[in-house]
């Protein structure tokens, strides 16, 4: 059987023509729109409750939808949004640096090499400026400068200083903005929350995204929900690589299942490496712990020039040490994109030169900034973070250097979904980190902050509207949700039914090892090859030899853990398949076979200037989205 099958060209069709500056304006305008009185009438389903699906439920509960929104955790604050460090990028300009809404898009499509919709991405940079509008009126405590106005620092891959932020915990400030928001409607009974409960599947009837199957995570209930839109807001798939900066429940499964009722999945091999994180430190470990990109503002980056050094870093004296993104990116330094920072650490590694256990690491040395600024001024920047390390590691970072490695952080592949951030199925509308629209083959440092309040806020609530007001919908058909319904429980059972003599976690330490060796930092043919023969025998395995103790009707982790694998294992196949056929390198999608002489990626743009689209099917169908540069012109990524 062949790897793939090539099915018909795909075409955002909703975004409009005409200059780039204009077209959200005139695609707001022409959308319809639904009477005040009417939307009342109207049930919209949120899964998710992180910064996209937190803004999504608030806003379209405040337009007068009812809204039933679900998070498996027990309370929307939870959400890995919370975990978001370092900031939120905004086109405002309050430095006077050189910054504009066009700047902020020329920097994320040159971020993300080339592989991204222009419409998409001008559209994210004019809304991000209303983005911090609305989280201070929210009061989110962003840092503030002296005088009392905002402050701003500088992220990956640009030469301005557009991030704002709230110390390290950024996220968590931005999420308990949404959470206000949301609680407000929640209290007024516009929104009706359901925590601790998963979707498990997605019902389409009519061709039409009408409702979801999840299972009460306590007693295990398993209920049907119906409405008349679905929003997917459930964030990334990195823990298929077991070892990732994700939350441990973070999953693929919302996703995946509405792959497997039709909605076409987008560049699934596009996954980000982060290169500041804190190392691994053995085979006991079940996560991994990310150190913010906004260290790298003031910390300094270098490894000994000899390798096997074993002196202390402090007692390695400056002219013998490697600064080595100074050496090699002199005009962005220590602020190269994630993709840059990540291969240039694992170069290092790979020719013996990195340190700590296993010289699997590189030195995070801030004593410059100490002697320039001050600890209390580093402190008021970083305190939070530098407390965090010393905890995990016992090693006080503002005395000796952190040591940090690349590690899995971020999915840019996701659903594919149209300028309106509508799937391939009518009426199922993909948000955040869930989709795959504005990132293209590698996201620049606090972005996805941006981009899921964007959507939430501010997209979603035009484009919902449009779809509720130009669609008739009817009743749903028993049949559909029964039939849907009797899948989701046979699939419990048949889980259950295994009675193995291994856990789901060997499973999925053994599939995310595999994943990262062959789908990791670097990837070849002949490894992908080698771990598209694995996986298959591996699922197979999982089916005939997983135990999962405990029953279906009752509080079940492993049974929560096994459902996730299963979707994990099947997920993992297509993204070997998307980076076997991807015979270029781009963003985080570095195929060995083609890089410079340099050692940097090598794009095709010639064969290669396209979304891979995926339908499910046995093989997959491959649908290519040409992407048309008409503004941006594609050209070598330099950093020099």
């Amino acid at each position: 059987m062949p790897d793939y099958v090539t099915g018909d060209p795909i075409a955002d069709t909703k975004a409009p023509a005409g200059p780039l500056e204009n077209r959200w304006d005139e695609r707001k305008f022409a959308a319809k729109l639904v009477n005040p009185a009417n939307r009342r009438r109207h049930r919209v389903i949120v899964v998710g409750t992180g910064l996209a699906g937190g803004s999504a439920g608030a806003t379209l509960a405040e337009q007068g939808y009812h809204v039933v929104q679900f998070c498996f955790q027990d309370s929307p604050r939870r959400a890995h949004s919370v975990a978001a460090q370092g900031g939120i990028n905004a086109a405002k300009n309050y430095r006077n640096d050189g910054d504009s809404v066009y700047r902020l898009f020329h920097d994320t499509v040159k971020g993300g090499d080339f592989r991204a919709r222009e419409s998409n991405v001008y559209r994210l940079a004019q809304v991000s400026a209303q983005i911090i509008d609305q989280a201070v009126a929210q009061g989110v405590p962003f840092a503030r400068e002296y005088g009392g106005l905002l402050d701003t620092r500088s992220f990956g891959g640009v030469q301005v200083q557009r991030t704002f932020y709230a110390r390290g915990q950024t996220g968590q400030q931005l999420l308990l903005g949404a959470y206000q928001a949301l609680s407000r409607q929640i209290d007024a009974g516009n929104v009706e929350l359901h925590a601790r409960t998963e979707m498990l599947d997605l019902v389409v009837d009519g061709g039409r995204a009408r409702g979801i199957v999840a299972r009460d995570l306590v007693t295990g209930e398993i209920t049907t929900h119906l409405a008349d839109a679905v929003v997917l807001a459930t964030g990334g798939y990195g823990n298929v690589f077991y070892l990732s900066t994700n939350a441990k429940g973070s999953n693929a499964t919302a996703i995946w299942r509405a792959h497997k009722r039709g909605a076409h999945f987008a560049n699934p091999c596009f996954t980000q490496i982060h290169p500041t994180c804190i190392p691994r430190s053995g085979e006991h470990q079940s996560k991994l712990t990310l150190m913010s990109e906004s260290l790298r503002n003031d910390g300094r980056i270098w490894v000994p020039e000899r390798a096997g050094d074993p002196r202390p870093p402090g007692e390695i004296p400056e002219a013998e040490r490697d600064y080595y993104l100074e050496r090699l990116y002199p005009s962005f330094g220590n602020l190269v994109p994630r993709d840059i920072a990540s291969r240039a650490a694992k170069n290092i590694c790979d020719a013996g030169l990195g340190v700590g256990p296993g010289g699997l690491g590189v030195y995070l040395d801030f004593a410059d900034a100490i002697a320039r600024l001050g600890r209390p001024a580093i402190e008021a920047r970083y305190g939070n973070l530098f407390d965090m390390y010393q905890r995990i590691t016992a090693e006080d970072p503002y005395a000796v250097p952190m040591r940090i490695y690349p590690a899995i952080h971020y999915t840019m592949g996701g659903l594919w979904v149209d300028y309106d951030l509508q799937s391939t199925i009518p009426g199922l509308f993909v948000i955040g980190e869930a989709n795959f629209s504005d990132h293209g083959a590698n996201r620049l440092g606090a972005s996805a902050l941006m981009q899921g309040l964007a959507d939430g806020y501010f997209v979603l609530p035009a484009t919902v509207n449009d779809y509720l007001g130009g669609t008739r919908l009817g009743d749903v058909d028993p049949g559909a949700v029964a039939r849907v319904e009797a899948e989701v429980r046979a699939r419990i059972a048949r889980l259950l039914a295994v009675k193995g003599t291994r856990t789901v976690d060997s499973f999925h330490r053994e599939l995310g090892l595999l994943m990262w060796d062959h789908c990791g930092m670097s990837r070849t043919r002949e490894g992908l090859r080698k771990a598209l023969d694995r996986v298959p025998e591996l699922r197979a395995a999982f089916w005939r030899d997983v135990r999962i103790p405990g029953g279906g009707l009752e509080f079940n982790q492993e049974l929560e853990k096994a459902n996730r694998v299963a979707d994990f294992l099947e997920l993992a196949e297509l993204m070997l398949v998307d980076a076997l056929v991807r015979e270029e390198s781009c963003g985080g999608h570095f195929r060995e076979e083609h890089q410079t002489p340099e050692g940097e990626a090598l794009r095709d743009d010639e064969n290669f200037a396209h979304v891979a689209a995926w339908e499910h099917g046995t093989p997959p169908v491959l649908h290519r989205e040409e992407l048309v540069f008409e503004h941006v012109h594609p050209t070598r990524r330099s950093y020099t």
